[in-house]
């Protein structure tokens, strides 16, 4: 008998305090997809959401979409403007409460992956901020 293995992407049950948000980053190759995905591990570290695979989410997966259901909020870090992050959840139903666009902040996106711990820091320091919020 084959097991199928459990999935723990988008679990809150973690978050203590505030609002229950799933983060899901582009995890892109560049650099600043790479940004994308260690600002969300970080802000996962700090207690502010839980970082969840955007694959999984293109896949319609029902648990996760579960979760997402009883989630307060849905924040989508994309590396650049192609805003691949966005697209995928917009095809699921999902629309996120924030959308921080890495490129948006001044990093530029390059063909290394190389990035700074300054970077990662201004992408989280926006997600707290509420920068990704829609003004409307």
């Amino acid at each position: 008998m084959e097991l199928k293995p459990e999935c723990a992407c988008g679990d809150t049950s973690a978050v203590t305090g505030g609002k229950k948000r799933i983060i899901f980053p582009c995890a892109g190759v560049a650099n600043v997809g790479q940004v994308s995905n260690e600002a969300a591990i970080r802000l996962t570290e700090e207690g502010y959401g839980a970082a969840t695979c955007i694959a999984l989410l293109g896949t319609g997966d029902a648990g996760l979409k579960q979760r997402i259901a009883d989630a307060d909020e849905v924040v989508i870090i994309d590396g650049c403007p192609v805003v691949c992050g966005a697209k995928i959840a917009h095809a699921q139903g999902v629309v996120p409460a924030q959308h921080i666009i890495i490129t948006g902040l001044g990093i530029e996106k390059g063909p290394s992956r190389r990035y700074t711990e300054g970077d990662v820091e201004t992408v989280v320091s926006a997600a707290w901020e509420g920068k990704g919020r829609s003004s409307a």
